[in-house]
């Protein structure tokens, strides 16, 4: 009789989870399973795992169950028993929940409609709809799940204007600043914080990069650049991380929960053998993101990582343009996207000139390149030169004719190569009217030239500049690896935890015929010709105190700026070892309270970043040669970096001398259009003594570095620039 009563309570069961009608199992077919992933995300457990979790060895039948008992154990007056198997509970990561569920919770009981369902049997697309606040919103997706994910995304996306806007963009992984204004007019908050590298007529989901807006570059190399001119930059508030990234979960893991079943594509390979690059691709919501790094697995994590930041503005980037902004002034960053672009680009145009890195010249330590954009695409980007070298000549080889090198450093010798492109470009002004157009340069209102306003320069090294960029960023700010736990530990590292300490900023030259720099001394160090021929060490300022020079008195030189306005470099790029305050310090920060410069001179704040993918240190000892290539040249020049000259004893085209002819040359050309009216003069050194203003401007620099005291400016021996030429 108990056996008939337990058989008809279990019929009755079944009919009832049976009978249910055809739109409650709808129902509750998508709402479970929402429940269910929303419940996973959570990382708590479903119903069904942790009711099998909770039997498990419970079961006493004698062949059903699989479940593994304990061994039977003596106790309560020698009675056997069974013990169930406790499974230990691993604490997992809390992760955040979905847009589904966190627009649950804020507007609770939301009705989901489905307007649509297309496409082929294989392969449904579904529209949902939600109605919140009197607005609707649509998605559409593979799945009815899918569709609703969607359609809840851009509900969140609206919240802007509400009170719990954070909790809406928190479930988007989207960052908030402490003073975020929810009255703003602007369509969504994350792009403000990047308007400064945007243009007014971008779409609202701007990225950093994108050929039409749309934060994307492809695989064919097509990168967008947003006009990112010096003049109109904000400073980009430190993003606060994604509650992705308390979960352990690396970038290609989040984007798969996402948009499962991505592929990924293997777009190219390149670099010397030691330091191997790979590219890979991979295509979301029809648009293509790479990413590069020295294994294709890290490089998969770039393209997640890059598509995670421009579709859902998760910002997970640990790379080292996301460093702190150092409190004592602003630090500008450059988009990263546009930071690996100039430092493919140069290392690619070495590869050409070296034949694959093949050349018995492609040896080096430090590579520098220029490039040139005049564009918003990076796709019009140019290679104006590039060069390596880490050595000064010797003091017993100087010249007082201009015929050799001083300085052979690979970012000094970049500049010295960007100086022949701009006298070939103020020559190709000169020459017609159709070839006036395709110059750079354009005649100033205010007489002589300056560049036209889209052009600008990019300076890539491979590693820090020697000197106080250097000195203090011996290894790199983030661990390669896309292990965010350990980046966040990482992270609160990478400040300068010692900004006051007196050796910060300090003026430093180089070691003749060496590597490495030493602090200068307190007092004036004058350097005499005849002191220096007889085996006094000869004294080179150092490549950070030569930058932070440019970034006030321009890179053009003196003599040149008898003929054009001061031109600055727009970004400074870093293939390793790139901390942004060290960097930040030594080119601008630590002159920061210079004043009293002249017209059109001022403290040029170059935007500033390292690369995704560092370049690995290059082993075994440095060259004893310098390499340089501009743009025009067939091939590259090689010079001994200890003579300033090449194997065969000839004068560099980099040299005073090559340069002052050219220089003459075009003055005979504008001596009526100078910026400055000078009569004739003969000596090299008087006239760039007659460029009065950069001049002006120089003893302005010389003089915040004393009050400041971080040491002397230390000048070469006057005797070197005491020689004329005829044309």
């Amino acid at each position: 009789m108990a056996e008939d009563r337990i058989n008809l309570r279990q019929s009755r069961n079944q009919q009832k989870y049976f009978t249910m009608d055809i739109d409650d199992e709808e129902n509750m077919s998508s709402s479970s399973a929402d429940v269910k992933e929303n419940r996973n995300l959570d990382n708590v457990p479903s119903k069904d795992s942790s009711m099998q979790a909770t039997g498990e060895g419970t079961q006493l039948s004698n062949g059903g169950g699989s479940n593994r008992k304990r061994p039977l154990e003596e106790g309560n007056n020698g009675h056997s028993k069974f013990r169930p198997k406790k499974r230990k509970k691993t604490p997992g990561p809390v992760l955040p929940k979905n847009a589904l569920m966190q627009l649950n919770e804020i507007k609770p009981g939301l009705q989901y409609k489905l307007m649509s369902q297309t496409g082929p049997v294989h392969a449904p697309v579904f529209v949902m709809i939600v109605e919140v606040n009197g607005q609707v919103f649509e998605g559409s997706g593979p799945t009815k799940k899918k569709a609703k994910l969607h359609a809840a995304e851009k509900a969140l996306r609206s919240f802007v204007q509400f009170p719990n806007a954070s909790e809406a963009h928190l479930a988007m992984g989207r960052t908030l600043s402490v003073n975020t204004d929810f009255t703003s007019d602007q369509a969504d908050f994350p792009d403000t914080l990047f308007n400064g590298f945007e243009t007014p007529l971008q779409s609202e989901n701007n990225f950093y990069l994108g050929p039409n807006g749309n934060g994307s570059f492809n695989s064919t190399g097509d990168y967008g650049l947003s006009n990112i001119g010096s003049s109109n930059l904000i400073q980009l508030p430190l993003p606060i991380p994604s509650p992705y990234l308390s979960s352990g979960k690396n970038p290609v893991m989040i984007l798969n929960e996402l948009r499962p079943g991505l592929k990924y594509e293997f777009v190219s390979e390149s670099g010397e053998s030691h330091a191997k690059n790979f590219v890979m691709a991979v295509t979301v919501d029809g648009q293509t993101f790479e990413g590069s790094g020295r294994n294709k697995k890290l490089a998969k994590a770039r393209a997640a990582q890059s598509t995670l930041a421009s579709l859902f503005n998760m910002q997970l980037d640990q790379t080292p343009s996301r460093q702190p902004i150092p409190s004592e002034g602003l630090q500008l960053h450059l988009p990263q996207v546009l930071a690996d672009a100039v430092a493919h680009l140069v290392i690619d145009k070495f590869s050409d000139l070296t034949d694959n890195f093949t050349s018995p010249h492609a040896r080096r330590k430090v590579l520098a390149g220029i490039v040139m954009t005049t564009g918003i695409d990076v796709k019009d980007a140019q290679v104006i030169c590039v060069s390596t070298g880490t050595k000064c000549i010797n003091g017993e080889y100087m010249s007082d004719r201009g015929l050799a090198l001083n300085d052979c450093h690979a970012e000094i010798v970049a500049r010295r190569s960007l100086l022949r492109f701009l006298y070939a470009q103020l020559e190709l002004f000169l020459s017609t009217k159709e070839e006036q157009q395709k110059s750079i340069f354009i005649r100033s209102e205010r007489g002589g030239f300056k560049l036209k306003d889209n052009v600008q320069f990019h300076l890539y090294i491979s590693t820090s500049p020697c000197g106080d960029a250097r000195i203090f960023s011996p290894h790199e700010a983030v661990q390669e690896g896309m292990k965010v736990a350990r980046s966040q530990e990482i992270k609160k590292d990478q400040g300068d935890r010692h900004p006051n300490r007196k050796a910060r900023g300090q003026l430093r030259t180089k070691i003749e015929s060496g590597e490495g720099t030493i602090p200068v001394r307190s007092s004036n160090t004058i350097q005499t010709w005849d002191g220096v021929l007889q085996g006094e060490r000869l004294l080179t300022m150092s490549c950070s105190d030569k930058i932070a020079r440019w970034n006030v008195l321009g890179i053009q030189g003196s003599l040149f700026s008898h003929f054009v306005e001061p031109i600055y470099f727009s970004s400074i790029i870093l293939g390793s070892l790139y901390h942004g305050d060290h960097l930040s310090r030594a080119v601008y920060q630590r002159i920061s309270d210079i004043e009293d410069l002249p017209p059109l001179y001022k403290l040029n704040k170059p935007l500033l970043s390292g690369i995704s993918n560092a370049e690995a240190r290059q082993p075994g000892k440095a060259p004893n040669f310098s390499v340089n290539w501009a743009i025009g040249d067939t091939s590259l020049e090689i010079i001994n970096a200890t003579t300033g000259k090449d194997e065969m004893g000839r004068a560099s085209r980099l040299c005073k001398h090559a340069l002052y002819s050219r220089w003459i040359r075009l003055h005979a050309k504008l001596s009526s259009s100078l910026r400055s009216k000078v009569s004739k003069l003969n000596l090299y050194h008087d006239w760039k003594q007659a460029a009065t203003e950069y001049q002006a401007a120089k003893e302005c620099l010389f003089s915040v570095f004393l009050k400041a005291g971080l040491g002397a400016w230390v000048k070469k021996p006057t005797e070197q620039d005491q020689f004329s030429l005829t044309v």
